[in-house]
């Protein structure tokens, strides 16, 4: 599983012109699910977003996490996070999960935030979106569970 995890001051999504969640601050979290994911990786992955300490404290440092500033979160799913571009031009999403087994392992991501008291809105699973986001700092960071890439394929 791979989350790129962006800090913003707002985000939206929308689908055929129709906004389906909105946020202020908080995190915005584009989801590729591996084929090979289960419930570890959600776990690990959810459990780490909802407590990275990416957010300033009164220092001014990245010492809170979302939940400490009761900010939101946007949930995106992003099969295209799994894209590979080693050969040719066009990337390979040979590693995505399908839709049947990512749909429910994006659900249980999402619920299991929820369960860290983090209001999540989420975009349409499978739908073409359009997604505004006011990246703050800008903080953007990867967490992945386990690393896929370096498992299959050596290091990068």
């Amino acid at each position: 599983m791979r989350v790129l995890v962006q800090r913003v001051s707002r985000a939206s999504v929308s689908v055929e012109q129709r906004e389906m969640g909105r946020i202020g601050p908080g995190l915005v979290l584009l989801i590729g699910i591996h084929q090979t994911d289960g419930t570890a990786a959600i776990e690990f992955c959810a459990d780490k977003c909802a407590g990275l300490r990416i957010f300033d404290d009164a220092e001014g440092r990245l010492n809170l996490s979302v939940r400490d500033v009761k900010g939101e979160v946007l949930a995106i799913s992003q099969f295209t996070l799994y894209g590979d571009c080693r050969k040719g031009r066009r990337p390979s999403f040979s590693r995505a999960a399908t839709p049947d087994l990512a749909r429910p392992l994006y659900e249980a991501f999402i619920e299991r935030l929820e369960k860290h008291h983090v209001r999540v809105a989420r975009g349409v699973f499978g739908a073409h979106m359009s997604v505004e986001i006011n990246n703050d700092g800008p903080v953007t960071l990867l967490v992945e569970f386990p690393n896929h890439s370096e498992r299959s394929h050596g290091p990068a």
